[in-house]
C-alpha cells in the first residue's frame, strides 16, 4: 500500500454504502479494501461485485491496511461503530445524521480527541449546485439585503419502506432530509446568529416518525428562513426562493430551472391597476417590463469527490477538514430545537 492512499473499510453496504464504493473508485489515491454488513444478501452482493467481505466488524478493524472506516449503517448504530473504530486506531467518516442526539455526538467527539483520530460526517449536500448557486447569490448581495429565504424538498411517496420509518433506528424526515437543508442554511449564514426556532411536523403517512416538517428560523439580522420537507406533496413548491430589497431569485427543481428578477431603478409613477375577481388593485399589479431585469442564474459547478479528497488530505497532509465538528454539533442542536418546538408548540430561543 502507498502510505499516501486512502484505504477504506465500509461498514453497512446498503444503498449509500454502495454509492460510496462507486464514488471512491473514481478518486485517485482512494480505494475500498472491503465491506462488512450483517445482512447475508449484502455480503453476497459485495462478493458478486468482486469486493472483499469481512466476516465480522472486528476483522475489518483488524486490517492494518485500512486507515478510514466509513459508517453507513442505520442511524442508531453510527455511534457505537464509530467509537469502536476510533479506539481501534481508525479514522472515521459517519453518514449523516451523525447520531441521534447532541449528547451522543459529544461522546463521539470526546473519543476522537482521546484517540487523535479524524472523525467527520458525510454532509454531501454541501456540494449540491442548487445550494452553492443560492449561496453565491446571497454572498454577492445580488438582490441587495436579503430578508427571506425558503428552502424546500417535496415528494409524494411518503417515507421509504425501510428502517427510516422506525423511530428506534432514527427514522423520520428531520433526521433524514432536515439534516441536509439545515446544514446548508447554517453554512450559508456563516457567523450570523440564529435567534429563534418555531416548527411544526406532519404525520400524514406515518404515525411513528415525522414524515415532514416546517421550520421558521429567525436570525439576529431579522432575516427569516423557512426550511420545509414534505413527503405528501403532489405539487411541489420551488426548491429555493430568495427575496431581497432589489429583487428575487428562484430555483424550481433539481434541474436548476430558475432565474433572478431585479428592479432596474426606474420608478413606476403610473401603475396600471390589475382587475381581480372582485375589484381592482395597484398594489398587486405586475411591474412594467421596463422596470425589471431578468437574469440567468450564475453558473456554479462542484464535485462531490472533493469530500473524500479533503478527507485524504486531512489524514495524509494534515489539511483542515471541510466538515467541522462544531458545525455538525450546531446542526444537531438545531434539529433538537425543531423537535422541541413541534412537541411543545412554542418558539424555542436558540
Amino acid at each position: 500500500m502507498d502510505n499516501k492512499d486512502l484505504v477504506v473499510g465500509i461498514v453497512g453496504f446498503g444503498g449509500m454504502g454502495n454509492w460510496h464504493k462507486d464514488t471512491l473508485g473514481n478518486i485517485e489515491g482512494c480505494r475500498v479494501a472491503g465491506i462488512y454488513d450483517i445482512k447475508a444478501s449484502q455480503v453476497e452482493l459485495a462478493k458478486s461485485l468482486g469486493i472483499h467481505a469481512y466476516e465480522s466488524l472486528e476483522a475489518l478493524l483488524d486490517d492494518k491496511e485500512i486507515n478510514l472506516v466509513l459508517v453507513s449503517t442505520p442511524n442508531d448504530v453510527h455511534k457505537p461503530i464509530a467509537i469502536q473504530a476510533m479506539r481501534a486506531g481508525k479514522n472515521v467518516v459517519s453518514e449523516k445524521p451523525v447520531t441521534l442526539s447532541s449528547q451522543d455526538l459529544e461522546e463521539m467527539i470526546d473519543v476522537s480527541k482521546e484517540t487523535g483520530k479524524l472523525f467527520t460526517v458525510h454532509q454531501n449536500r454541501r456540494w449540491d449546485e442548487d445550494f452553492l448557486t443560492m449561496k453565491q447569490i446571497y454572498d454577492s448581495r445580488t438582490l441587495g439585503e436579503v430578508f427571506r429565504i425558503e428552502s424546500r424538498v417535496h415528494g409524494s411517496r411518503g417515507i421509504p419502506g425501510d428502517w427510516r420509518q422506525e423511530k428506534e433506528h432514527g427514522g423520520g424526515m428531520i433526521l433524514d432530509w432536515g439534516v441536509h437543508l439545515l446544514d446548508q442554511i447554517l453554512l450559508m449564514m456563516g457567523d450570523t446568529k440564529l435567534k429563534t426556532v418555531y416548527a411544526t411536523i406532519t404525520n400524514v403517512t406515518n404515525q411513528v416518525v415525522d414524515d415532514g416538517f416546517t421550520a421558521h428560523l429567525t436570525f439576529e439580522t431579522g432575516l427569516e428562513i423557512i426550511v420545509e420537507v414534505g413527503t405528501s406533496n403532489f405539487i411541489s413548491l420551488p426548491r429555493w426562493y430568495m427575496l431581497g430589497q432589489n429583487g428575487s431569485a428562484i430555483i424550481e427543481d433539481w434541474d436548476m430551472k430558475g432565474r433572478i428578477v431585479k428592479a432596474t431603478g426606474k420608478d413606476e409613477k403610473d401603475v396600471v391597476p390589475v382587475h381581480t375577481a372582485s375589484g381592482i388593485t395597484k398594489t398587486m399589479a405586475p411591474r412594467r417590463e421596463d422596470t425589471i431585469h431578468v437574469e440567468q442564474l450564475p453558473q456554479v459547478t462542484s464535485d462531490i469527490r472533493d469530500f473524500y479528497r479533503n478527507v485524504r488530505n486531512v489524514i495524509i497532509n494534515k489539511e483542515e477538514p471541510k466538515v467541522k465538528l462544531p458545525e455538525v454539533m450546531r446542526v444537531m442542536k438545531l434539529m433538537e430545537a425543531i423537535f422541541e418546538s413541534a412537541e411543545k408548540q412554542t418558539v424555542v430561543h436558540f
